[in-house]
């Protein structure tokens, strides 16, 4: 892959040009015109600068998976955390299972935070900021779910529930404030794939559990990380209460977005969601200004051989930087051992093997994160249309194609 092809993406370029005024972007609008709009950074940490590109990686331990909480060896975290910075990672974003960490809703495990704090360090180390997780829950097609779970709506609403939550932040917040490489909470892994509730009962809890985590561990940037659903349809925490948030995260993903209904692998549907995903969370905020985090994204598109998913990568990101995203975090760091019962799909997502050889993906997010990382976001100068006027998946999809001015074949 030559320079001349690594930014300009070929045709991606074209496509820039042409859909930039539908992304709120002026033709030929790149990193240079940054500074004239940058939007102001979430919270006092710097490097919680939002205005400025980061580059991260989902972790995945290779020795054991997640599983390694129970499990635990420093040696192969350490091997996994040198390969991760070779690549231009800046920060990772890390999962807590939580009945591995709270077995019981009056007690946190200590040697889990303890293990936490281990990990925490070891990243510092390799000047690897951290996102933790809490709530999960649900992860890579497996669910998690703590002894005392209730059916739903009551992770959202129980008393009993609010309290053994609290408890866990207070305790992790306890263990993660003598770290510097903080970035903040997520909630959990996409909370609303695993526990569902009405959008009012949703969007409280996020209100009260946003000031729980602002109060306990204060000056971090704290996220709600869920999936593509609450954008495309209501699915437990509205749009605008998401879209209201600081710093809110979108995980794109062709294949479970349907984007393959609309075009191939390497159509705009596909190549340009995060881009498209992004206009669609600042219609809503009802700013062009709004800063949004690609907190996920992979095609998940098994079939794809790993040249194509490179290629995919390179293009979905220069088109995302191009539309103002601010920090991009890439689903996942390793590919899962075939030892380990997964969705078939879930084994070859990493760009570094299991074994620690880097993918052609990972060549080129280094060479993403090398070119892009500490660099001004240009956020668009022009307002976002408004959001689709029904809040359903076929409408949704109806406003992304229009603001891609995509037609699918055969419509």
């Amino acid at each position: 892959m030559d320079r001349r092809h690594f930014l300009a993406a070929g045709v991606g370029a074209a496509w820039a040009a042409s859909s930039a005024p539908a992304l709120g972007l002026s033709p030929g609008a790149g990193i240079a015109a940054a500074a004239l709009n940058a939007a102001t950074p979430a919270g006092p940490n710097p490097r919680n600068d939002v205005t400025r590109h980061r580059f991260g990686l989902n972790y995945t331990p290779s020795n054991n998976w997640w599983f390694c909480w129970n499990d635990w060896k420093t040696d192969p975290i350490e091997r996994d955390l040198d390969a991760i910075a070779s690549l231009g990672a800046d920060h990772l974003r890390i999962m807590l299972i939580w009945p591995f960490f709270q077995p019981n809703p009056t007690w946190v495990s200590p040697a889990h935070l303890e293990r936490l704090g281990q990990l925490l360090a070891l990243m510092a180390e390799r000047r690897l900021d951290a996102l933790v997780t809490v709530f999960t829950g649900q992860l890579s097609g497996l669910f998690f779910l703590p002894p005392f779970n209730k059916p739903d709506p009551a992770l959202y609403a129980d008393a009993e529930i609010w309290k053994a939550q609290e408890l866990m932040i207070r305790e992790l917040a306890r263990t993660m404030k003598p770290h510097d490489n903080l970035i903040g909470f997520d909630f959990g892994n996409e909370m609303n794939t695993c526990w569902s509730a009405p959008l009012d009962v949703g969007d409280a809890w996020m209100k009260k559990m946003f000031a729980l985590m602002n109060e306990a561990l204060p000056g971090a940037l704290h996220v709600n990380g869920v999936d593509h659903n609450p954008w495309f349809q209501p699915a437990t925490f509205s749009p605008r209460a998401l879209a209201a948030n600081p710093l809110p995260l979108i995980h794109a993903y062709p294949y479970w977005a349907q984007a393959l209904k609309y075009g191939g692998p390497m159509d705009p549907p596909s190549t340009r969601l995060l881009a498209a995903m992004a206009t669609l969370v600042r219609a809503y905020a009802g700013s062009s200004q709004k800063p949004v985090w690609a907190g996920e994204f992979n095609t998940c598109i098994e079939a794809l051989p790993e040249k194509q998913q490179a290629q995919w990568l390179e293009t979905a990101v220069t088109s995302a930087v191009q539309a103002g995203v601010s920090w991009f975090t890439y689903w996942d760091s390793h590919d899962v051992h075939r030892k380990f019962a997964f969705n078939s799909l879930e084994y070859s997502l990493g760009v570094l093997t299991n074994d620690g050889r880097v993918k052609e993906q990972g060549r080129v997010f280094k060479q993403l994160a090398d070119a892009y990382r500490g660099k001004p976001v240009a956020f668009p100068s022009v307002q976002p249309p408004p959001p689709p006027e029904v809040h359903s998946t076929d409408a949704t999809w109806q406003w992304l194609l229009n603001l891609l001015e995509w037609k699918p074949k055969g419509a």
